[in-house]
């Protein structure tokens, strides 16, 4: 998961998946803990389906891509 997508581009990454920010990458405390837990399983989620995705290059894992 990366927080700043052009860095991640730079450095050759096949699989990137945008996270929340720098601060919290895979999380956001301002959502409390149930809502920041259920943010959290969506990014691991989409990080786990994008490893079985097949890529021809980088690849930008948006939101609505699955």
């Amino acid at each position: 998961m990366a927080t700043v997508v052009p860095i991640s581009l730079t450095i050759g990454a096949n699989r990137i998946i945008p996270g929340v920010g720098i601060p919290y990458p895979i999380g956001d405390p301002t959502l409390g803990e149930v809502d920041s837990k259920k943010l959290r399983r969506r990014l691991v989620e989409r990080a786990l389906k994008a490893l079985q995705t097949p890529v021809d290059g980088q690849t930008v894992f948006e939101k609505d891509d699955f």
